[in-house]
């Protein structure tokens, strides 16, 4: 990974155009080819990247841009759309290269893992009657966080989010999507469950038939599961 901080100016063009005027900006070129342009605010956002597959090429700035004060140019074109991220730099003032490795992967966060095993041990929450068929149940795009049946025995896939937004309702949606192909579950119901769900998501998921379901975690922690401990 390689970390420039520079004075710079940055254009980007394709599917729609953009433009960022001149002032000192983080630069960050990864492994992977992508480039993301950050600011000192923003949180965690860049103010305009450019995602693989993509290729970073230096260019030669033109005369123009020359007697402008630009000591370099950084193309970076993207192999599938064409769209192009074209980075005017003036002045570098720090310029350092990093070999990060490979990276285990963002681990679930223990809140939400935790949700996953008490929801499972207590599935009437889900449903009266409901028995859980299996946690982390496969499909083609991941797995699905429970998936149970009810008391008369339809499938319901449910997705389980610390905090619920509209991105867990679309994972959510295109798990439904795939799981309904399966002639010995569908039709298969949906329930979006989280100690949190934002107004927006719940409409969403209300629209598409899913049902809603507020976790109470510190509840939750107190009820006995049934299953048979030591202590």
């Amino acid at each position: 990974m390689r970390l420039v901080i520079a004075r710079c100016a940055v254009d980007y063009s394709g599917r729609l155009n953009a433009h960022l005027p001149l002032a000192t900006r983080l630069l960050v070129h990864k492994g992977d080819g992508s480039l993301l342009v950050h600011s000192d605010g923003g949180s965690y956002k860049p103010l305009n990247w450019m995602s693989p597959p993509c290729r970073l090429e230096p260019e030669q700035p033109g005369e123009e841009e020359a007697s402008a004060g630009v000591t370099e140019v950084w193309r970076v074109t993207h192999q599938k759309t064409g769209d192009a991220l074209r980075v005017q730099i003036y002045e570098i003032l720090h310029d350092s290269a990093h070999e990060l490795g490979i990276d285990p992967g963002l681990q679930k966060d223990g809140v939400e893992a935790d949700l996953q095993r008490l929801l499972a041990e207590q599935v009437e929450r889900i449903a009266e009657g409901a028995t859980l068929v299996r946690r982390e149940y496969p499909t083609a795009i991941g797995p699905v966080d429970l998936m149970v049946r009810d008391a008369d025995g339809a499938a319901i896939a449910v997705e389980i989010k610390r905090r619920g937004d509209i991105d867990g309702v679309e994972q959510l949606t295109r798990y439904l999507e795939l799981l309904g192909r399966d002639p010995h579950l569908a039709p298969v119901q949906g329930v979006f469950a989280a100690q949190e769900i934002k107004p927006q998501a719940r409409v969403l998921a209300e629209d598409r038939g899913i049902r809603c379901l507020v976790l109470d975690y510190e509840d939750m922690k107190g009820i006995e599961s049934g299953v048979p401990r030591l202590f």
